[in-house]
Formats: C-alpha cells, sequence, structure tokens
C-alpha cells in the first residue's frame, strides 16, 4: 500500500481507506488445535464435513405411537406391542400393532407413521387411534438436518454458540483454529491518569484503554498494554519498537493529528512507514495506518467518541480479517430517520442514536451531543448511523443502521 495523501491535506474517502487497509491484511497463518468446550470465540481453520446424518435414523416427532398404516384394523384399535424410549432401538413392529414411542425415539422397523398421543385413548393394553394417520405423519426422517458428506462450518467462521452445537451434533470433538492475536494497546498524552489514581489539575482518566480493552477481548484477542506512553519523541519510538516485537498489531489511541505534541506519525515512519493518514469520517479524521518494523499499526483519534467509532468502522473488520474471518462487514439495517438535517458535510458522520417507535416503525434519532470528545452518548445509543458525506437527511429517510449489539462483542 502506498499514497497515503499524508502531505496533501486531503481526505481519503471512507470506503477506499478501509479497502485500502482490508487489502493490505495478511492473517496469520498460526493455527492450533482446541477442543470443543474451548472453541468459542475462536476461527475456524478448516472445513468441517458430517460423517454422519443428522439425525442418524428416522425418529418420533412427538409422544404417541407409531403405527404402520397399511394394516391398520377398521376400527382403529391396535394392541401395544411394544415400548420404545429414546435411546433404545424397538424391534420390528408386528402388523396391526403399536408401539408406544416418544420424542427422539427411533421409528421401529415395519412403521411408517406416528400418531400423537392427544389423538389416542390408552385403553388397557391397547389404544384406540381417534383418527387415520398418513404416512409420513410426524417422522423426521434421517438426515432432516445433516446429510453425511455435508458441509457444516466453513473455514474463516468465527465460532458461536450456533456453530458449537452443530459441530458436536456431528459428533467432532477437536477442530482446527487460527491462534489468538494478540495486540498492543498504547495511550499516548502526559495528561492521562489511570482510573484509582487520586485526580490532578489538567490531569483526565484514560478511558481509551478501558474501551479498547473492552473492544478486542470479545473478538478473543489477548491485550496487551504497554502503558501510558509520554509525550516525547524518544519515548513514543522506543514504545512502538518494543510493541512491535511483542504484538501481531500495534492499536494506538492519540498521537496522530498535527500538534506539535502529537508525536506517533512521525515515530511510526521512523520505524516504518505510514501508508494511509486522514479519512474523510466523522468523528475520527486523524486515523493512521503503517507498519512498524514490519508490525501493523492502526492509530485511533484520541477524542474517545471517535475511538470508538473508527475502531468499530475501520480496525474491527481489519483485526477479523487478521484473525482469519472471512466475513468481516459489520450487520446493518435500513432504518428510517426520525429527524431531518440540512447541512450536509464533505465527511461520511457517524451519529450515536436511539431507536424510537414512530408512526410507521422503528425511527433512529440522535443524541443531543454528537461531539467526539464525549463517551456518555454512545452509553445512551442502540448504535451508529451513517450519513454518507454530501448528504442532508430528510425525515423518514432510510439511512444505514449499525446497531451496538452486533458490534460489540
Amino acid at each position: 500500500m502506498s499514497g497515503c495523501g499524508c502531505d496533501s491535506g486531503g481526505l481519503m474517502p471512507l470506503d477506499e481507506g478501509l479497502a485500502r487497509l482490508l487489502a493490505d491484511v495478511e492473517p496469520i497463518a498460526d493455527i492450533e488445535i482446541v477442543s470443543l468446550e474451548q472453541a468459542c470465540g475462536r476461527v475456524l481453520a478448516q472445513e468441517l464435513t458430517s460423517a454422519i446424518a443428522v439425525p442418524p435414523a428416522d425418529n418420533s416427532a412427538m409422544d404417541g405411537y407409531a403405527v404402520d398404516t397399511e394394516s391398520l384394523p377398521q376400527d382403529l384399535l391396535l394392541p401395544i406391542s411394544q415400548r420404545i424410549p429414546a435411546g433404545v432401538r424397538g424391534e420390528p413392529l408386528l402388523p396391526g400393532t403399536a408401539a408406544r414411542i416418544f420424542t427422539g425415539s427411533e421409528i421401529p422397523p415395519g412403521a411408517d407413521a406416528v400418531i400423537m398421543q392427544e389423538q389416542c385413548d390408552a385403553i388397557g393394553e391397547c389404544v384406540q387411534l381417534t383418527r387415520r394417520p398418513l404416512p409420513g405423519d410426524h417422522i423426521r426422517p434421517a438426515g432432516q438436518d445433516i446429510r453425511p458428506g455435508r458441509r457444516v462450518v466453513s473455514a474463516g467462521t468465527r465460532l458461536d454458540a450456533r456453530h458449537l452445537g452443530v459441530i458436536a451434533s456431528v459428533g467432532i470433538g477437536q477442530v482446527q483454529v487460527h491462534r489468538r492475536l494478540r495486540v498492543v494497546v498504547m495511550n499516548t498524552g502526559d495528561e492521562l491518569l489511570m482510573p484509582g489514581q487520586p485526580n490532578q489539575p489538567g490531569k483526565i482518566y484514560n478511558s481509551n484503554y478501558f474501551t479498547l480493552r473492552g473492544l478486542l477481548e470479545p473478538l478473543g484477542i489477548d491485550v496487551l498494554f504497554s502503558g501510558v506512553i509520554d509525550d516525547t519523541p524518544a519515548a513514543t519510538r522506543d514504545a512502538l519498537a518494543q510493541a512491535a516485537e511483542q504484538g501481531d498489531l500495534i492499536l494506538s489511541s492519540g498521537g496522530v493529528s498535527v500538534g506539535e505534541e502529537d508525536h506517533v506519525k512521525a515515530a511510526v515512519e521512523s520505524l516504518g512507514e505510514l501508508s494511509l493518514w486522514r479519512l474523510a469520517i466523522k468523528p475520527g479524521k486523524p486515523l493512521a495506518y503503517g507498519r512498524v518494523c514490519g508490525t501493523p499499526f492502526i492509530g485511533l483519534p484520541g477524542n474517545p467518541a471517535a475511538v470508538l467509532v473508527t475502531f468499530l468502522i475501520l480496525a474491527r473488520p481489519y483485526l477479523l480479517k487478521l484473525q482469519g474471518c472471512t466475513d468481516t462487514a459489520p450487520a446493518t439495517l435500513p432504518i428510517a430517520a426520525g429527524f431531518a438535517r440540512d447541512k450536509a458535510i464533505p465527511r461520511d458522520e457517524f451519529l450515536r442514536v436511539r431507536l424510537l417507535s414512530g408512526e410507521q416503525g422503528l425511527v433512529v434519532a440522535p443524541l443531543d451531543n454528537q461531539s467526539s470528545g464525549v463517551l456518555s452518548s454512545a452509553a445512551k445509543a442502540d448504535g451508529l448511523v451513517r450519513i454518507p458525506a454530501g448528504q442532508s437527511v430528510a425525515e423518514g429517510q432510510p439511512l444505514a443502521f449499525y446497531p451496538f449489539h452486533g458490534l460489540l462483542g
């Protein structure tokens, strides 16, 4: 990747910047084998296929009676010839009889229907059917869910409860996964204090580290913290060099703007290259990307809300692909705007919004304070909406809604 436009003063369009970021990802190649108990949140490194059918045999979808529809007597009164609980294979069904059967039990040879117990009357050792069943009634055929040889989970899938259940259902107990990423988080700023320390004049508490840690850990990433870095060129350079040796990626917040005390950009360029800087996104314009001694580096802005937005929209897809994920795009929904705005700006803007009930259904409404330095509005929001660069907003206009529940885990 080259041509970041760092000296031109221009802003790269958001979609172009994201595309260039993702095109530069080299997914980690290291693979390990873990038990299914340890696999939640890991990225699958192999395609999994089933060696068996699920279910393995025709089974009953109901508690009731298994019968042969061709040998039913006219009066539908049948002797009960056997009882088949789940986990027990029954004997072949005698013609003209019924087998007491339970949900999940295998259908005995010779039976072709199950009649639910609510449509029967037990009379001593017999059962009186109240209706004539049809072949196939209430039978789940073998392989209804999964057939032998079928792919059950694709490589590059980040495993969650749904996948683990399917994998378990075909008897696979161990899986190959990409190893966990190690991300070094750097925060720069002489003004930063860690929570728990006494407050001091001119100081603020370091919220960005905890925001980033809370965003990284649910992705199954090991977080390494370099501490708060002094605002000096030497300290910044030393911290970056050390982080490059420790992590698969360096993630910083602050120090990538154009102020006299912003040293990260220059330090990255002295140790490697900066290939992307300044995107047309609000909040978060001074985002940087490059490599430090060969290790990927993403420099997020310093303002707390900008950290959240740029991580979710840019750093998160990068990290997912670096983990080996094939699906990196955030889930979005078209939701009607519950507000109007005449002013158009030249950057893609992400607003923190609430979901509200409108006359025509759900609408989104922005929180009052959208400053990049205000994080509390994000804690009250249901997600983000994207307003494309150069566009105004009319009430009722569909906007792309990014729900937090799909982004924060």
